[in-house]
């Protein structure tokens, strides 16, 4: 899937630049059918609770959950990593890298 993004870039004489370029995301169908997996054990997960399961059992649930979202973010950022950043770096872009650093912190906490 692409997605085309306006960047601007200043150079070191100030001269602003805006252009666009299509980013190429690899994996977004795999992203797509994982979330639509995730959402329904996030569902089962809930009717455990509304059924009043074991709470040792929805813990091991919740944390199925976690790590399967965990799963998709990861994937996400790898495929972020191999188009739009390298595009950005062929380009000059340090905004992105930026922003992508800003998101691996908050992936990270």
């Amino acid at each position: 899937m692409k997605n085309f993004e306006m960047h601007e870039h200043k150079l070191p004489d100030g001269t602003v630049i805006h252009h666009s370029h299509a980013h190429t995301h690899t994996q977004t169908k795999a992203v797509l059918n994982r979330m639509a997996k995730l959402i329904g054990h996030l569902e089962s997960t809930k009717k455990m609770i509304e059924n009043g399961r074991d709470c040792s059992e929805v813990l091991i649930q919740i944390a199925a959950v976690d790590a399967a979202l965990r799963a998709v973010g990861r994937i996400i950022l790898k495929d972020h990593i191999e188009h739009c950043i390298v595009d950005a770096i062929k380009d000059g872009d340090n905004q992105s890298i930026a922003e992508l650093n800003k998101a691996i912190d908050q992936f990270m906490k």
